[in-house]
């Protein structure tokens, strides 16, 4: 299976509230472990992430 690019944009800081990332939106935790991940669970990983973003998102 194909490698997944990572959800990194290089806008890395954590919000202190959610314990997100403003960039990401991945906890420290999945931060740490993207690489260590399967295939998979990177990909299951995104959807959850775009969730979050637009739980999060402020204008």
């Amino acid at each position: 299976m194909a490698a997944v690019a990572s959800p990194c944009i290089n806008v890395c800081q954590m919000n202190e509230t959610t314990q997100l990332c403003l960039g990401c939106y991945r906890t420290a935790e999945e931060i740490t472990r993207w690489w260590e991940m399967e295939v998979e669970e990177q990909r299951a990983l995104l959807p959850v992430l775009e969730q979050r973003q637009l739980e999060h998102l402020t204008f």
